[in-house]
């Protein structure tokens, strides 16, 4: 059993880096075109494997190329693919655009990773056997909701990226152990404008509440405390791309350790900073020598 459980997407991102985004009706000419395994899942997965964590994913892709690349790269990394199903659909992708200044859109075509909606018993006995399930909303929101009770009745931590945001039930926030959203959906999802109140909203159900804000730092919520900000790691970046999903990897495998929360969340910090000075997602995260080295 892994002591890290994720339950997510596994995408094939297809990248094009460009000079800014295209308006509306533009041709313009990119400059470079790569594919990397990715998809919030297989990225928080990958994370927190090179972090060093023992990691299992709980996850589905097509019986095609794209889909024997992703199970070999979370079996290179060391991650359990019992629970990675293959499926009657094409596996997704993710069609991201990387302009010059490091910023990135990201449209996703979900293909595999939502054809399963409700909970098997292979994903059962994983959930039963793990110390922390890791979830996103790239997969269906109902399997979510599901695996999130599944767990906090065998009293397993949870942690939730609520990403690509969406509307949740108005009782999933309180299955919810630790909540990882950057600013943006941290506001939309408590409906208002300022992050601080966002954290207060989002926490009333008893959550811990990180809110990721890039070079900003990030804004921490605990039960029964008020925010708190804690300084950004700095850096030059070159592309963001799967930087919130290494911070929440890398938070996660410091947690399995029993790491206290603001040491999880600058190994965290740290980990998303190496990796947004390099290109790509998965090809960008750090291993846990280097995350220690950055550390000091």
């Amino acid at each position: 059993m892994s002591s890290i459980l994720v339950l997510g997407s596994a995408n094939l991102d297809l990248v094009v880096r460009q000079p800014r985004i295209a308006r509306p009706g533009e041709t313009m000419f990119g400059t470079a075109f790569s594919t990397v395994p990715g998809g919030k899942g297989l990225n928080q997965a990958v994370a927190a494997a090179r972090a060093g964590a023992d990691v299992g994913f709980l996850g589905a892709v097509g019986d095609d190329e794209f889909g024997r690349r992703l199970r070999t790269q979370l079996e290179t990394d060391g991650i359990d693919t019992t629970g990675l199903a293959t499926v009657d659909q094409p596996t997704g992708t993710a069609h991201i655009a990387v302009t010059d200044d490091g910023e990135n859109s990201i449209v996703v075509v979900s293909g595999a990773n939502h054809v399963q909606v409700a909970l098997d018993d292979t994903m059962r006995s994983a959930i039963e056997g793990a110390r922390t399930l890791v979830l996103q909303l790239e997969r269906p929101v109902s399997l979510v909701a599901e695996a999130l009770a599944y767990a906090q009745a065998h009293g397993v931590r949870t942690v939730l990226t609520p990403a690509p945001v969406a509307p949740l039930p108005s009782d999933l926030l309180a299955l919810v152990t630790v909540l990882v959203p950057n600013a943006r959906e941290a506001c939309e999802l408590a409906g208002v404008d300022d992050e601080f109140a966002a954290a207060r909203i989002l926490g009333e159900q008893g959550s811990t509440v990180i809110i990721t804000r890039g070079s900003r730092g990030v804004l921490v919520l605990e039960p029964g405390g008020e925010p708190r900000v804690l300084p950004a790691v700095v850096v030059e970046p070159v592309d963001t791309t799967g930087a919130g999903d290494t911070f929440t990897g890398a938070l996660c495998a410091w947690l399995a350790e029993d790491a206290s929360l603001d040491d999880a969340i600058r190994a965290g910090q740290v980990a998303a900073a190496i990796s947004v000075t390099r290109p790509g997602a998965t090809s960008a995260m750090p291993g846990r020598s280097e995350i220690l080295a950055a550390l000091g």
